[in-house]
């Protein structure tokens, strides 16, 4: 194969023939294919079936004689909080169990902070002029979606291959006390697939932010979910804002939605001993607790966080190989033209893939008008603002293998012809 920059106007011509008869074709199959999210495949949800059956029809009764099926405990039992503070690596003290969604703990925790402010605030936030979040990109759109509808303003971070861009941040938060939090997924990032190093969780730690109320959303979605026997390392962010003495600084979060069922998982949010208890307090107004019998369910079938690590490894198996025909089909059919750049990464749900400046919109309305969805491109962006116009998110995980070699086929070929279609307009 020769890249495509090098070849002549003419080639090039001839070349937008050819992709443009191979495009007919595809369209004319008719094809009805989704990569638009990163959902478990059904083959990955039916590795929990089990939890359904996992209590007994008189088994709801917790280790500490708390009858599951009845008012109390708003942080979590205690087995469940046992388990999960094993995953995130944090104390008993340090984690609420919430209901089925991290994304609904982050909610409700910036609407209570827009309306009482959090824990060092000196007001609400919803009480000053204008609110800023940072916003490493390419990140989580849902995120970025929550601070659109509360009115936050966004601040675009570039994601380097070990973190965010500390130099700025650093420079950000020490000077604008509007700045009260950045938006951060530390762990097979969505969707560059980026662990953050040592250095990066170390200059979080140490971050001097002028608003005392500044919170590092730390959306560890991914902390378990790897896909090779070398896993990425990521260091303890709590850990290390205790000994710099920003205890209070970081809310972490995860759940259980990729690892058991989508829709019926458990969430929870880690943070120190104050912040807990300062979130505990407003939730007690809200709710008089999550789901105990999803809780027990969950600890009957895993066992304990060592059960979690065992049934992550059958969700490697499922899913790896479909990662492996992404990345095949990109170094087979892509890399050698030079028209676009991509990464293999180590765990999580998504690759992602940055064709030609100009070429990412195109490419998804393409694979669209051939019958294979894809997330929309920009959404990884503020605003869906990618001033590039060059990241798409690959969700591999739902299609079965026969399906997603179709899909990665079309997307292979639209690629080109969008490439084609630039260099001839440039």
């Amino acid at each position: 194969m020769k890249a495509y920059a090098a070849l002549s106007n003419e080639e090039l011509i001839t070349l937008k023939r050819e992709l443009e008869s191979e495009y007919t074709e595809f369209k004319n199959r008719n094809l009805t294919l989704d990569m638009s999210r990163g959902k478990p495949s059904t083959d990955q949800l039916d590795l929990s079936k089990g939890m359904l059956e996992s209590l007994k029809s008189d088994d709801y009764i917790s280790e500490d004689g708390t009858d599951c099926r009845n008012y109390g405990i708003l942080d979590g039992i205690k087995e469940a909080k046992q388990m999960f503070s094993q995953m995130l690596d944090v104390s008993t003290k340090e984690i609420i169990i919430g209901g089925n969604s991290s994304l609904n703990l982050m909610y409700d925790i910036i609407a209570r902070a827009m309306i009482f402010g959090v824990l060092d605030s000196e007001k609400p936030w919803g009480k000053y002029d204008k609110i800023k979040f940072l916003a490493p990109s390419p990140g989580y759109d849902r995120h970025f979606a929550i601070c659109e509808h509360f009115g936050i303003e966004m601040i675009t971070i570039e994601l380097n291959d070990d973190g965010p861009d500390m130099d700025r941040i650093e420079e950000l938060v020490r000077t604008d006390e509007t700045i009260k939090g950045i938006w951060c997924v530390p762990k097979y990032s969505n969707p560059d697939g980026i662990t953050y190093s040592d250095e990066v969780v170390h200059r979080f730690a140490n971050l001097r932010p002028a608003a005392k109320d500044f919170r590092i959303f730390w959306d560890n979605a991914y902390c378990v979910h790897d896909l090779t026997d070398n896993p990425d390392k990521l260091l303890n962010l709590l850990d290390e804002c205790k000994k710099n003495g920003n205890d209070n600084m970081p809310l972490m979060f995860a759940s259980t939605a990729k690892i058991s069922f989508a829709g019926s998982g458990i969430a929870m949010v880690a943070a120190s001993e104050d912040n807990i208890n300062f979130i505990k307090k407003q939730m007690s107004i809200q709710t008089i607790g999550s789901d105990k019998i999803n809780q027990l369910r969950h600890v009957r079938f895993f066992g304990d966080f060592n059960g979690i690590l065992e049934h992550m490894k059958k969700h490697r198996s499922i899913i790896a190989p479909k990662f492996d025909v992404v990345i095949g089909m990109l170094d087979n059919e892509i890399a050698p033209l030079g028209i676009a750049s991509y990464r293999k990464p180590n765990g999580g749900y998504f690759i992602s893939l940055n064709t030609m400046d100009g070429c990412a919109k195109r490419v998804a309305s393409l694979c669209k008008d051939a019958g294979v969805t894809l997330t929309p491109a920009g959404v990884t962006f503020p605003y869906s603002s990618d001033t590039r116009d060059r990241n798409i998110r690959i969700a591999p995980t739902y299609p079965p293998v026969s399906e997603l070699k179709v899909a990665m086929e079309l997307l292979c070929l639209c690629i080109k012809l969008a490439s084609v279609e630039k260099l001839l307009g440039q």
